[in-house]
């Protein structure tokens, strides 16, 4: 199979082109440094994404707060944390890099702050 992908792994975004089976990566092509040939065979057998997404957030001057998950975790969990996260209200003051969720979707990452926000 072939696939074609732009590697995110460091600022020179190679566009790919990666051949593989359904066990291994068996070529790739376009990389200009090492970190392509890792970042494809990441994203084709085990793709991950930092999700962010907004909470919200009671007694401060905005309504909702944004908030990330601290490491990449499984894209296929990404809407459900979304979803997790859109139950949540967090009470003002908050601090950038306070925990929202722990254990996000028993994933082992926590869900945390992306910003400070002071009560009214």
């Amino acid at each position: 199979m072939k696939k074609e992908l732009i590697c995110i792994n460091c600022p020179m975004g190679c566009s790919l082109e990666v051949t593989y089976d359904a066990e291994k990566i068996i070529e790739v092509k376009g990389n200009d440094c090492a970190r392509g040939k890792d970042y494809a065979a990441k994203e084709i057998f085990h793709p991950e994404r930092i999700v962010t997404t907004t909470v919200c957030v009671k007694g401060a001057p905005i309504v909702v707060l944004p908030v990330k998950t601290e490491k990449s975790v499984p894209k296929g969990l990404a809407f459900k944390i979304v979803q997790a996260a859109s139950k949540i209200t967090v009470n003002a003051p908050v601090k950038a890099g306070d925990v929202i969720i722990r254990n996000v979707l028993g994933t082992g990452v926590n869900l945390i702050a992306s910003r400070t926000v002071e009560r009214d």
